[in-house]
């Protein structure tokens, strides 16, 4: 009796361990707007709600598992702006506070229209932001001296703080990043990471919410202006996964994924020289171990469900940004539209 116990014990304890991959094959999309004149590289889901931003200057905010009834947010103060209009690649959102940060000069953040941030120098470029909770978030871009810009605010985004150099590690030559999804920022409890690109693509590492940092090399694409990590994602504090390549060169294969299952310390290269190529955006479909991401950019839509060692390729729909809702849905933007993905078996 004894040893039937235990035996029924270790095979309970064991299948709570096995994973079992999906194998989604295809994928619905449903466009919840369309316009030829939208560029969407800017988009965010929290709270139950998504909001993009826009290179032309508009912004668009949705209800999560609503009618996908998608309105238009309107801020006075911000389109009275004697600059507008203005292109977000950053954006979001705590509460009822929206932040969206513009990405030249000048660099302009707002909070619900209002302009709490601003910086001139004619190499300012920013390219994304990200929240630890209501109080603290980051907005992080291009070095204008010898260091990446990292702005941090502890008051709810009312004022925003420039971190020195001397408290960053300093950037190599033409080491900078990119504005391609806000997705250069990975955030898990009070870890933060932030993906480099260019000749030189590294990881900044922080772990305690922007206040010490560290840098770790990566073996991904390096070398010109146009290559390195386009896109950053963490499962959780071990498990993490960057993408990108080149845009010029979107169907070289060759080094352009990486991950990492000791916190960013260590990256290895994953799917050599297989698809997908170039990817603006790489997400971790939520609740599956860390097995299952969606990559996705303006030459399609890919899959895997083993950590990121194979890809199957779901759709030649082009998008820049993504975000989860659930393990089954999420919304994605690029050029033209905003739409809802729907993951199937």
């Amino acid at each position: 009796m004894r040893v039937t116990s235990i035996l029924i014990l270790l095979i309970s304890c064991t299948s709570k361990e096995v994973f079992i991959p999906r194998d989604i094959t295809n994928v619905k999309i449903k466009h919840i707007l369309t316009d030829t004149s939208l560029n969407v590289r800017a988009l965010e889901i929290n709270e139950n709600r998504m909001v993009a931003a826009t290179a032309n200057g508009n912004f668009y905010s949705l209800k999560i598992n609503g009618q996908d009834k998608i309105q238009e947010l309107i801020y006075p103060n911000y389109k009275n702006d004697s600059l507008f209009p203005n292109n977000f690649r950053s954006v979001a959102f705590q509460g009822n506070a929206l932040y969206a940060l513009t990405i030249e000069n000048p660099a302009k953040l707002y909070k619900n229209g209002k302009i709490v941030y601003q910086e001139n120098h004619p190499n300012i470029f920013y390219d994304a932001m990200a929240f630890w909770n209501d109080q603290e978030g980051i907005a992080i871009g291009d070095p204008t001296e010898d260091c990446m810009s990292i702005l941090i605010t502890r008051n709810g985004g009312e004022t925003w703080t420039k971190i020195s150099c001397g408290s960053i590690p300093k950037s190599k030559e033409k080491e900078a990043a990119f504005a391609a999804s806000n997705s250069n920022i990975s955030i898990v409890g009070n870890k933060v990471w932030v993906a480099t690109g260019g000749v030189y693509s590294r990881v900044l590492y922080s772990p305690n919410k922007g206040k010490t940092w560290e840098v770790f090399d990566t073996p991904i694409i390096q070398g010109t202006e146009t290559t390195g990590i386009y896109s950053i994602d963490f499962y959780d504090t071990l498990i993490g996964f960057g993408i990108g390549g080149d845009y010029k060169n979107p169907e070289n294969h060759s080094a352009n994924k990486i991950k990492t299952t000791d916190g960013g310390r260590s990256w290895k290269l994953v799917a050599e020289n297989k698809t997908p190529g170039y990817r603006s955006c790489i997400r971790f479909v939520p609740n599956r171990k860390g097995k299952e991401m969606v990559a996705i950019g303006f030459n399609g839509i890919d899959y895997s469900n083993d950590g990121g060692t194979n890809w199957s390729h779901l759709s030649d729909e082009g998008y820049y940004t993504l975000r989860f809702v659930n393990d089954s849905t999420a919304y994605v933007a690029g050029k033209g539209r905003i739409s809802k993905l729907i993951l199937q078996q």
